[in-house]
């Protein structure tokens, strides 16, 4: 038994310092109060109350009020409902960090970054957000045990995914598949879905949605 639960602290260490590794190179994070301000103006322009806004969203007033604040980062699960809400796309999010010009090409140090406390979760922008552009192209890390949200969550938008590195779960409505390395799929817009690294390495997912 001993032996069994010293090979289990093992595994975790490894993917803990896996994707400890992997965040140092990826680009810095959106500061947490960026966002919120943005989602708050957003909010404020549509006539919402904070009550409203919640009863809209089905969070609570104080996460809003945390929210807004940059006291906590969602769920990717979360941060797209919020934005479906808003009736706006994740890449709105990106837009209100970006300066200056638009580049055309992007790179890995350049890129902006989301992450989520709540789970081991980002998701970086390959290339600028702003309005006109009709494609968001992203690429979502799920560190291990990470996972998009406790519940699937659908979009209004279609999204394209093609797993890059590592192995995911990918729940659609109530059926799992697990996609490794090399799949892709096609989702269609409002269908609820759900993404999980259930294993002990690092995934990364290409994901591209339309505007």
């Amino acid at each position: 038994m001993a032996a069994v639960l010293a090979l289990v602290v093992t595994l975790f260490l490894a993917g803990a310092r896996e994707t400890s590794e992997l965040i140092e190179t990826m680009s810095a994070p959106v500061d947490p109060h960026v966002i919120g301000e943005h989602i708050r103006r957003l909010r404020s322009d549509r006539g919402l109350s904070v009550r409203a806004f919640a009863a809209q969203t089905g969070f609570s007033a104080s996460f809003i009020s945390q929210l807004e604040n940059g006291q906590v980062a969602p769920s990717l699960g979360s941060l797209h409902k919020i934005a479906e809400a808003l009736g706006v796309t994740l890449g709105e999010f990106f837009a209100a960090a970006e300066r200056g010009d638009e580049p055309l090409i992007v790179r890995p140090e350049d890129r902006h970054r989301l992450d989520s406390t709540w789970s081991d979760a980002h998701i970086e922008a390959l290339g600028a957000m702003r309005p006109g552009h009709r494609l968001e192209p992203m690429i979502a890390i799920f560190g291990p045990g990470g996972k998009s949200g406790n519940h699937p969550h659908a979009q209004s938008r279609d999204e394209f995914a093609f797993v890059l590195k590592g192995e995911v779960t990918l729940t659609l409505a109530d059926e799992e598949n697990v996609m490794r390395a090399g799949d892709a799929v096609t989702l269609p817009a409002n269908a609820p879905r759900r993404w999980e690294n259930r294993t002990r390495e690092v995934a990364e997912i290409l994901m591209i949605s339309s505007r």
